[in-house]
Formats: structure tokens, C-alpha cells, sequence
């Protein structure tokens, strides 16, 4: 796991997560971890299907009003249940992380 986790953050410029278990919600955190550190900043998106992933974002916004997370953090972590829009906030994330990304080709 730890392998695959280091290809990962090695090769990919973002982050999509699809509805799915601990497995996915793991490297999730850590991504998201090393983020709000500032060790790897890479845009993180959640492909929220059918809300699956509503109550995860609403346990985010609880975290920053308890003040364990800012509110800052709390935007690098973004979410849509349309992939376009999804990639399209991304990509618009990627330059106030100060990330280059590639292209992105969006018409199949």
C-alpha cells in the first residue's frame, strides 16, 4: 500500500476520490494531510455520487468550527457530483496551490 501511495503522489497532479471504503478513504486523509502541511499540494476532489460523500464534507465543516481545521484547509478539499465541474474546479485550484497542471482534455 505504502508503495502504491508513493507512485501516487510521485506521478499524479490531483486527486479523485470515487465513492468507495476504507481502502479509498485512507490515502485520502494522508493526501489531504500532507496538503494542509504544505508537503505535497495537489488538488483533492471528491466525485460525491449521489451525496455518498455528504456526511464525510459534513464531518470536514465540523472539524473546522471545533477549530482543529481552517478554513483554508478546509477549501484545498473540494467536491461535485459532475466530473467536469469537479476537474474544472481543480484545475482552477491548481494555481493557488502554485501548481502547473497539464492539460486536461475534456472532449473525448
Amino acid at each position: 500500500m505504502y508503495e502504491q501511495m508513493w507512485y501516487m503522489f510521485q506521478y499524479a497532479d490531483a486527486f479523485i476520490a470515487l465513492p468507495g471504503g476504507l481502502g479509498t478513504l485512507e490515502p485520502l486523509f494522508n493526501i489531504a494531510s500532507w496538503e494542509i502541511l504544505k508537503i505535497d499540494r495537489k488538488p483533492l476532489g471528491f466525485l460525491n455520487v449521489n451525496g455518498f460523500y455528504d456526511g464525510l464534507l459534513t464531518i470536514f465543516d465540523h472539524v473546522v468550527e471545533a477549530e482543529f481545521m481552517t478554513q483554508e484547509a478546509r477549501q484545498l478539499i473540494i467536491s461535485s457530483s459532475n466530473v467536469k465541474q469537479l476537474i474544472d474546479q481543480m484545475i482552477n485550484l491548481a494555481p493557488e496551490l502554485g501548481l502547473p497542471m497539464r492539460q486536461v482534455n475534456q472532449n473525448p
